[in-house]
């Protein structure tokens, strides 16, 4: 078969070795005469896919010994709400900076919660950068602060990470956890759901300082406490078995590439594809980010007109290259370079773009 061009925004691209390794394994897992799918989550067996998923994870992503992992469902969107419901005391504020779609979502959930602040926004300015933000900018009763680390929908990014001295920083990193070197003792809490970079989705990752729990709130429902899953290994309830076991093929995969650093590198490369050929017809294809801004996961822009763009997307498609839509919300196109997008496929889509915009002022003439 003919692998597509994917630059699906999520559920995306998963790397080829893992889905064959995955395939290889289906039916009987390590010789169990079973699938990983058929497996109890209380097997030895399963007990070690979760081990493995943990400890690559933490060596990846050198995760101190003062943060708990834990594998959850629900998604992003759930963290949402049982951030603050666990950790937004009586006398705080939740601080969230706004920076496109999903911390507004987030901070509409914590309002449910208690009391809550917009500390910086770039919505007046449609989204096209990350605003600066230091610990001078929070109040004083600040009980958390609240990012979106990569926004998919506007293509925008965190370039790096002030001090925020002791206030604790919760972080969504759904889009781009394991894409870049991140020091994770700058946060009190990473989360984010699994199917950008480091699996299928089902299974969202919760990396939490330990010390968080001394100020948890209480009166909390069982499966909504961050204490009920740390204390049972993430096996209170059952757990999304294969997609732990292909969350743990996908890390193996990161090492067998250059770890984070050698991922990083490679993603940087094929950013660069893109962001270059825009950069040298900006008449042509306009990024929505900011340069200053701009992400190595979702490279987003607009073209002349809406004709062009319908047309250039039914092309797209027809040479094999899927998932260019913008989002709904704001239209033109997008491609999602995750992880496990191929520097090949970015290469084929910087060519086909080129080749596209020559072809139509030649059309034209």
């Amino acid at each position: 078969m003919v692998r597509a061009h994917n630059f699906n925004a999520g559920p995306s691209a998963l790397p080829l070795d893992v889905l064959k390794k995955a395939q290889e394994e289906l039916i009987d897992f390590k010789g169990t005469g079973m699938s990983v799918m058929e497996l109890s989550h209380r097997s030895k067996e399963f007990e070690d896919v979760l081990a493995d998923a943990k400890d690559r994870l933490k060596k990846l992503m050198e995760i101190p010994d003062t943060h708990e992992i834990l594998f959850l469902q629900g998604g992003a969107s759930l963290q949402f709400s049982m951030l603050p419901m666990n950790f937004l005391q009586q006398g705080k504020v939740g601080a969230y900076v706004v920076t496109g779609s999903w911390s507004k979502k987030a901070l509409k959930e914590a309002k449910n919660f208690g009391e809550t602040v917009v500390v910086a926004s770039t919505e007046d300015d449609s989204f096209t950068h990350i605003p600066e933000v230091t610990v001078n900018t929070l109040p004083e009763n600040t009980g958390y602060l609240h990012i979106t680390t990569n926004n998919t929908i506007y293509g925008t990014q965190w370039q790096d990470f002030p001090d925020f001295g002791d206030v604790p920083v919760f972080a969504d990193m759904s889009s781009d956890i394991l894409s870049k070197k991140v020091d994770v003792s700058k946060f009190a809490v990473i989360y984010g759901g699994a199917q950008k970079n480091l699996g299928p989705s089902g299974v969202t990752i919760v990396i939490l300082r330990k010390d968080l729990l001394n100020q948890q709130n209480s009166g909390l429902p069982t499966m909504l406490d961050y204490t009920t899953h740390i204390k049972a290994n993430s096996l209170f309830n059952t757990p999304p078995t294969f997609g732990i076991y292909m969350l743990s093929l996908v890390l193996e995969w990161v090492e067998q590439n250059g770890g984070v650093e050698g991922i990083q590198k490679r993603n940087e490369e094929k950013a660069a594809l893109l962001y270059d050929l825009m950069d040298e017809f900006p008449e042509f294809y306009t990024p929505h980010a900011r340069k200053d801004s701009r992400s190595l996961m979702n490279v987003t822009f607009t073209m002349p007109n809406e004709e062009l763009t319908k047309d250039f997307l039914q092309k797209a498609k027809a040479e094999g290259f899927i998932g260019l839509n913008g989002h709904r919300s704001i239209g033109g196109c997008r491609a999602s370079i995750y992880n496990a997008v191929p520097i090949e496929t970015c290469q084929a889509l910087a060519q086909f773009m080129k080749s596209y915009r020559e072809a139509h002022l030649q059309s034209v003439k």
